[in-house]
Protein backbone atom coordinates (compact mmCIF):
# COMPACT_ATOMS: atom_id res chain seq x y z
CA UNK A 1 0.00 0.00 0.00
CA UNK A 2 1.93 3.14 -1.01
CA UNK A 3 0.35 6.33 0.87
CA UNK A 4 -2.27 7.12 3.41
CA UNK A 5 -5.72 5.16 2.18
CA UNK A 6 -9.09 7.78 2.60
CA UNK A 7 -11.48 5.66 4.50
CA UNK A 8 -15.24 6.77 3.60
CA UNK A 9 -17.47 5.85 7.21
CA UNK A 10 -20.79 5.62 6.18
CA UNK A 11 -22.82 7.46 8.64
CA UNK A 12 -26.58 5.78 8.85
CA UNK A 13 -26.86 7.51 12.43
CA UNK A 14 -26.87 4.70 14.39
CA UNK A 15 -24.43 3.87 16.79
CA UNK A 16 -21.23 5.55 18.48
CA UNK A 17 -18.51 5.05 15.26
CA UNK A 18 -15.39 7.27 17.12
CA UNK A 19 -14.21 4.05 18.40
CA UNK A 20 -13.55 2.63 14.77
CA UNK A 21 -12.62 6.26 13.50
CA UNK A 22 -9.58 6.04 16.01
CA UNK A 23 -8.75 2.37 14.88
CA UNK A 24 -8.73 3.48 11.10
CA UNK A 25 -7.00 6.72 11.84
CA UNK A 26 -4.14 4.88 14.44
CA UNK A 27 -3.51 2.14 11.20
CA UNK A 28 -2.36 5.51 8.92
CA UNK A 29 -5.85 5.72 7.25
CA UNK A 30 -7.17 9.70 6.60
CA UNK A 31 -11.16 9.42 7.54
CA UNK A 32 -13.90 11.11 6.62
CA UNK A 33 -17.40 10.61 7.97
CA UNK A 34 -20.56 11.19 6.10
CA UNK A 35 -23.56 9.53 4.50
CA UNK A 36 -23.37 11.92 1.51
CA UNK A 37 -24.14 11.06 -1.69
CA UNK A 38 -21.78 12.52 -3.94
CA UNK A 39 -19.11 11.94 -1.42
CA UNK A 40 -20.11 8.06 -0.99
CA UNK A 41 -20.15 7.84 -4.85
CA UNK A 42 -16.51 9.23 -5.40
CA UNK A 43 -15.00 7.27 -2.49
CA UNK A 44 -12.75 3.72 -3.65
CA UNK A 45 -12.24 2.47 0.12
CA UNK A 46 -15.97 2.32 1.99
CA UNK A 47 -16.59 1.34 5.61
CA UNK A 48 -20.46 0.90 6.56
CA UNK A 49 -20.27 0.48 10.28
CA UNK A 50 -23.46 0.01 12.34
CA UNK A 51 -25.40 -1.39 16.12
CA UNK A 52 -28.51 -1.95 16.79
CA UNK A 53 -31.57 -3.23 15.17
CA UNK A 54 -31.30 -3.23 11.22
CA UNK A 55 -34.24 -1.17 10.08
CA UNK A 56 -33.22 2.02 11.21
CA UNK A 57 -29.74 2.35 9.06
CA UNK A 58 -31.62 0.44 6.56
CA UNK A 59 -34.19 3.07 5.67
CA UNK A 60 -31.29 6.08 6.21
CA UNK A 61 -29.49 3.98 3.22
CA UNK A 62 -32.96 4.39 1.21
CA UNK A 63 -32.98 5.83 -1.72
CA UNK A 64 -30.00 8.11 -3.13
CA UNK A 65 -27.06 6.81 -0.27
CA UNK A 66 -27.80 3.42 -1.41
CA UNK A 67 -27.77 4.05 -5.35
CA UNK A 68 -24.48 6.39 -4.26
CA UNK A 69 -22.80 2.50 -2.63
CA UNK A 70 -23.76 0.67 -5.54
CA UNK A 71 -22.30 3.27 -8.26
CA UNK A 72 -18.89 3.32 -6.25
CA UNK A 73 -18.52 -0.48 -6.06
CA UNK A 74 -19.23 -0.66 -9.28
CA UNK A 75 -16.87 2.09 -10.32
CA UNK A 76 -14.39 -0.43 -8.27
CA UNK A 77 -14.55 1.04 -4.38
CA UNK A 78 -13.96 -2.25 -2.12
CA UNK A 79 -16.47 -1.89 0.86
CA UNK A 80 -16.26 -3.63 5.06
CA UNK A 81 -19.25 -3.75 6.63
CA UNK A 82 -19.06 -4.70 10.26
CA UNK A 83 -21.71 -5.58 12.81
CA UNK A 84 -25.11 -4.51 11.34
CA UNK A 85 -23.32 -2.93 8.44
CA UNK A 86 -22.57 -6.21 7.81
CA UNK A 87 -25.95 -7.86 7.71
CA UNK A 88 -27.18 -4.95 5.63
CA UNK A 89 -25.26 -6.29 2.62
CA UNK A 90 -27.57 -9.07 2.43
CA UNK A 91 -30.69 -9.52 0.65
CA UNK A 92 -32.96 -9.62 4.02
CA UNK A 93 -33.50 -9.80 7.78
CA UNK A 94 -36.37 -11.39 9.53
CA UNK A 95 -35.47 -8.94 12.76
CA UNK A 96 -38.72 -7.28 13.78
CA UNK A 97 -40.74 -8.68 10.57
CA UNK A 98 -38.77 -9.44 7.24
CA UNK A 99 -36.65 -6.49 5.87
CA UNK A 100 -34.86 -6.22 2.87
CA UNK A 101 -31.22 -5.58 2.75
CA UNK A 102 -28.99 -3.98 -0.18
CA UNK A 103 -28.58 -7.30 -1.73
CA UNK A 104 -24.48 -7.01 -2.37
CA UNK A 105 -24.57 -10.31 -0.64
CA UNK A 106 -26.47 -13.32 -0.60
CA UNK A 107 -27.99 -15.18 2.17
CA UNK A 108 -30.68 -13.86 4.86
CA UNK A 109 -30.33 -12.73 8.56
CA UNK A 110 -31.29 -14.58 10.57
CA UNK A 111 -32.28 -14.66 14.67
CA UNK A 112 -29.49 -17.41 16.17
CA UNK A 113 -31.37 -20.05 18.02
CA UNK A 114 -32.59 -20.49 21.57
CA UNK A 115 -30.46 -22.45 24.04
CA UNK A 116 -27.51 -19.93 24.20
CA UNK A 117 -27.33 -16.47 25.68
CA UNK A 118 -28.91 -14.09 23.54
CA UNK A 119 -27.83 -11.12 22.76
CA UNK A 120 -24.24 -12.75 21.92
CA UNK A 121 -22.11 -10.50 23.56
CA UNK A 122 -18.27 -11.16 24.12
CA UNK A 123 -15.33 -12.46 23.03
CA UNK A 124 -15.64 -15.78 20.37
CA UNK A 125 -13.10 -17.64 18.06
CA UNK A 126 -13.76 -17.02 14.68
CA UNK A 127 -12.26 -19.80 12.39
CA UNK A 128 -10.33 -19.03 8.97
CA UNK A 129 -11.83 -21.28 6.29
CA UNK A 130 -10.81 -19.72 3.03
CA UNK A 131 -7.91 -17.59 1.69
CA UNK A 132 -8.18 -13.68 0.94
CA UNK A 133 -6.40 -10.29 1.42
CA UNK A 134 -8.70 -9.72 4.53
CA UNK A 135 -7.79 -12.94 6.55
CA UNK A 136 -3.78 -12.48 6.12
CA UNK A 137 -2.53 -13.42 9.40
CA UNK A 138 -5.09 -14.88 10.28
CA UNK A 139 -4.86 -18.19 12.53
CA UNK A 140 -7.98 -20.42 13.64
CA UNK A 141 -6.85 -19.15 17.32
CA UNK A 142 -8.24 -15.60 17.17
CA UNK A 143 -11.06 -14.56 18.79
CA UNK A 144 -12.64 -11.68 18.08
CA UNK A 145 -15.37 -9.66 19.67
CA UNK A 146 -19.39 -9.74 19.07
CA UNK A 147 -22.13 -8.43 20.16
CA UNK A 148 -25.57 -9.35 17.80
CA UNK A 149 -28.73 -11.45 18.27
CA UNK A 150 -28.78 -11.79 14.52
CA UNK A 151 -26.62 -13.94 12.01
CA UNK A 152 -26.37 -14.57 8.17
CA UNK A 153 -27.49 -18.04 6.92
CA UNK A 154 -28.07 -19.35 3.41
CA UNK A 155 -24.59 -17.51 2.49
CA UNK A 156 -22.90 -19.35 -0.78
CA UNK A 157 -20.20 -21.27 0.96
CA UNK A 158 -17.59 -19.87 -2.05
CA UNK A 159 -17.93 -16.35 -0.01
CA UNK A 160 -17.41 -17.62 3.78
CA UNK A 161 -13.90 -16.63 4.82
CA UNK A 162 -14.60 -16.88 8.42
CA UNK A 163 -16.93 -18.75 11.05
CA UNK A 164 -18.01 -18.73 14.37
CA UNK A 165 -20.37 -20.65 16.24
CA UNK A 166 -23.03 -19.23 18.95
CA UNK A 167 -26.39 -21.68 18.87
CA UNK A 168 -25.08 -22.07 15.37
CA UNK A 169 -22.46 -21.68 12.74
CA UNK A 170 -22.63 -18.58 10.91
CA UNK A 171 -20.31 -16.89 8.65
CA UNK A 172 -18.77 -14.19 10.94
CA UNK A 173 -16.47 -13.12 7.72
CA UNK A 174 -17.84 -12.71 4.69
CA UNK A 175 -16.08 -11.86 0.79
CA UNK A 176 -17.23 -11.40 -2.85
CA UNK A 177 -15.43 -9.48 -4.86
CA UNK A 178 -14.82 -6.26 -3.32
CA UNK A 179 -17.27 -6.49 -0.58
CA UNK A 180 -16.51 -7.66 2.68
CA UNK A 181 -18.14 -7.88 5.99
CA UNK A 182 -17.82 -9.41 9.76
CA UNK A 183 -20.19 -9.98 12.29
CA UNK A 184 -17.96 -8.69 14.71
CA UNK A 185 -16.47 -5.49 15.65
CA UNK A 186 -12.50 -5.54 14.58
CA UNK A 187 -11.97 -1.96 16.18
CA UNK A 188 -13.14 -3.50 19.90
CA UNK A 189 -11.21 -6.99 18.80
CA UNK A 190 -7.64 -6.43 19.77
CA UNK A 191 -4.85 -7.14 17.70
CA UNK A 192 -6.61 -9.54 15.50
CA UNK A 193 -9.00 -6.90 14.80
CA UNK A 194 -6.44 -4.14 13.66
CA UNK A 195 -4.99 -6.44 11.70
CA UNK A 196 -7.86 -6.96 9.75
CA UNK A 197 -8.76 -3.43 9.65
CA UNK A 198 -5.10 -3.07 8.34
CA UNK A 199 -5.25 -5.72 6.01
CA UNK A 200 -8.63 -4.29 4.67
CA UNK A 201 -6.97 -0.70 4.68
CA UNK A 202 -3.95 -2.34 2.38
CA UNK A 203 -6.86 -4.13 -0.06
CA UNK A 204 -8.48 -1.37 -0.64
CA UNK A 205 -4.80 0.63 -1.06
CA UNK A 206 -3.76 -1.24 -3.55
CA UNK A 207 -6.99 -2.11 -6.19
CA UNK A 208 -7.35 1.57 -5.84
CA UNK A 209 -3.56 1.87 -7.02
CA UNK A 210 -4.44 -1.13 -9.69
CA UNK A 211 -7.30 0.72 -11.08
CA UNK A 212 -5.16 4.44 -11.37
CA UNK A 213 -2.46 2.30 -13.50
CA UNK A 214 -4.53 0.61 -15.28
CA UNK A 215 -6.21 4.19 -16.48
CA UNK A 216 -2.87 5.59 -17.26
CA UNK A 217 -1.99 2.68 -19.11
CA UNK A 218 -5.38 3.06 -21.66
CA UNK A 219 -4.39 6.61 -21.48
CA UNK A 220 -1.03 6.00 -22.65
CA UNK A 221 -2.06 3.57 -25.08
CA UNK A 222 -4.29 6.35 -27.05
Amino acid sequence: MNGAVTATVIDAGVGNIGNLVRALRHLGAEVEITCDPATIRASRCLVLPGVGAFRPPREVLRGAPEEAIRSAVDAGATLLGICIGYQLLFDSSEEFGTTDGLGLLGGRVTELPGGVPLPHIGWNRVFAVADHPLMAGATNDDHYYFVHSFAPQDVPEEWVLGRCRHGRSFPAITGRGRIAGTQFHPEKSGAAGLRLLSNYLAWAGDLAAEAVGGDSATAAGH
